[in-house]
Parts: structure tokens; C-alpha cells; sequence
């Protein structure tokens, strides 16, 4: 089998407010993957885990016949192969943890519509248009893992580089032009060590955002602040860029309580307070990774080590 590896998937900014049709900024990260492969073919792995991923996708390859008779359109969908290949013991060999909100049943379903849809599209080759149509196509590949998904993650995996999702629903790829002024400046993760479920706390999301007696989310500013981060890292306004980022990262950490775990919030705010790093939320949050940014990575990575905390660099300076 060709192998081709699907990488995870980081949303810089646009977490739940892509619902409310903000815009959004994601990234493959590829210190985080996985690939389709087969037990006992030449390869090394775990075997339980192997052994649960086949009868994983055999419950998916019901979803998919489910699909097809109601007449979804999966750019001809192989499903006869599918199940060939599940009968011979495809498994998805994968690094990237689940619940922690950086796309792994993204990558899974990319890599599964890269095998089986025989009308798929070259990713080189694609336009916004059909950008557009290939994310609702993998949004209903998605949604078997999520209940609803909005197809971002595994177009992300598929496409395999920086997206911009515009608020009228357009898709381009995108040009990031982080800050290259300050060799210590980074984009990292900070793992919690918690596991979260997405669903939970969308819905958290949703009600507190119809509430209007003090408690709720002002939606409108939400956007802004994440509309005015992704156009500023675009156009490479370092200025405005933090401006929007600390504004972005103070609003979570007093509307997005539920969704910061436990023993978080105090490191979340020492950060601001001293102007070192800045956190927010990556993915839905409620556990998984936080992300964050700062213009003095050893210093941080230093103090978080010191915490017992676990820092994974996503971008450097240095490796510009």
C-alpha cells in the first residue's frame, strides 16, 4: 500500500467562534500523525491498539453504507475495497492523542478519504470552490466520530497546509507571517493531561452565548478579537497581532471558565499579569493542550518545566 501520512491540526484562532461565523486560522503540525496500515505487514506496533483501530473503522465502515443509502455524495466512496482492506487488518498507526483537540479523527478521515474516494481531488490542484464542497463532504465523513462536525479538521489533514476560513464561507490557503524579529518568540503547547469530550462544552458555549443578563459571551466581541488576530498574523502587523492576542487570551480566561481545566486559570493569568506568555484555548478545551505564545520561550519553557508541566514547541524562530 502507498503509504501517505495525515498530519494533526492546530487552529490558531477561531475556536467556538467559527459557529457564530468568525473566521479561522489553522496549521498541520506534523510532530503529530498517522497513516493507514496493516497488522502484521512488515511493522512494528502496539497490537491491542492496532486490534481496536480495525474494529474501530469496521463500526465506521457501517456508518458509510448508512451514508449511501441515503444518497451522500462521497466522491464515489469505495466502500466493497474498504471492506476488503478491513478483512486484511487495516488499522490507523497514529501518534496524535485523542481528546486533546488537535484533529485526530481529522486525520483519520482524511487518510480514509484519500484511500477509498475515487473522485477525490488532488490537494494541489484545489480552489476555494472546491475547498468549500470537499470540507462538506468530510463533515459527513466527521460527523460519525463527533455527532455534527464543521469539516475543518480533516480538510486541514488533507490539504496539509495553513487555511484561512473566511466569514462568508470562503477557504484559501494562508500566509502566516509570525513575528521573526525576536529569536526567542515561539508558538507552543502546554499539555494538561486531561482528556476532554468536545460535545459538552460546545453546548456550554451555545447557552451561555443566549444569555443576557451579565453572565453570557458578547459574541460580536469575541469575533472581533479573533477576526483582528488572524488579520494582523496574515498581514504580518506584529503590533496589532499581540494586541488582538492578549485581548483574545484576557476574554477567554473570564467568559471560558468551564473550559479552562482545573489548576489552569492561576497559570493562565500569571502569564498576562507578568506580559511572558499568553494562553488560550486549543480546540474546545476543557483539557487536551492549551496553546499559547510569547517573545521568551527558554524562559517559559524553564518556568512550566519547574511546574512538571510538559511544553511541545509548535513554531520557533529558530526553525524559520
Amino acid at each position: 500500500m502507498k503509504s501517505s501520512i495525515y498530519y494533526a491540526k492546530i487552529m490558531l484562532f477561531g475556536e467556538y467562534s467559527v459557529i457564530k461565523n468568525s473566521m479561522a486560522l489553522t496549521v498541520p503540525y506534523s510532530h503529530f500523525n498517522g497513516e493507514l496500515n496493516f497488522i502484521h505487514r512488515n511493522n512494528y506496533t502496539d497490537y491491542d491498539f492496532a486490534k481496536r483501530s480495525n474494529l474501530s473503522l469496521y463500526n465506521f465502515l457501517g456508518y458509510i453504507k448508512k451514508l449511501h443509502s441515503q444518497g451522500v455524495d462521497l466522491d464515489a466512496f469505495d466502500v466493497q475495497r474498504f471492506a476488503d482492506d478491513l478483512n486484511q487488518g487495516l488499522y490507523f498507526e497514529s501518534s496524535i492523542p485523542e481528546g486533546y483537540g488537535v484533529g485526530s479523527s481529522g486525520a483519520l478521515v482524511a487518510g480514509l478519504y484519500h484511500r477509498y474516494a475515487k473522485n477525490r481531488p488532488k490537494p494541489r490542484d484545489m480552489n476555494s470552490q472546491s475547498m468549500v464542497r470537499l470540507k462538506t463532504i468530510l463533515a459527513w465523513l466527521e460527523s460519525y466520530y463527533h455527532g455534527t462536525s464543521s469539516g475543518i479538521d480533516p480538510l486541514n489533514a488533507y490539504i496539509k497546509s495553513p487555511l484561512l476560513f473566511s466569514e462568508n464561507g470562503d477557504i484559501q490557503r494562508a500566509n502566516i507571517q509570525l513575528p521573526s524579529y525576536n529569536p526567542d518568540f515561539a508558538v507552543f503547547l502546554l499539555n494538561t493531561c486531561v482528556k476532554r469530550e468536545t460535545g459538552p462544552l460546545v453546548n456550554i458555549f451555545l447557552e451561555k452565548v443566549k444569555k443576557n443578563n451579565g453572565q453570557g459571551i458578547q459574541v460580536d466581541h469575541l469575533i472581533n478579537l479573533t477576526n483582528n488576530a488572524i488579520q494582523s498574523i496574515t498581514e504580518g502587523n506584529n503590533e496589532a497581532f499581540f494586541d488582538s492576542l492578549i485581548g483574545l487570551s484576557r476574554y477567554q480566561l473570564k467568559h471560558f471558565k468551564p473550559m479552562i481545566p482545573e489548576g489552569f486559570s492561576k497559570l493562565w493569568k500569571e502569564g498576562l499579569e507578568k506580559d511572558t506568555y499568553y494562553l488560550k484555548l486549543c480546540g474546545s478545551g476543557g483539557g487536551g493542550f492549551l496553546l499559547g505564545f510569547t517573545n521568551d520561550f527558554p524562559h517559559v519553557r524553564k518556568v512550566m518545566e519547574e511546574k512538571k508541566l510538559e511544553v511541545i514547541p509548535v513554531y520557533m524562530h529558530q526553525m524559520a
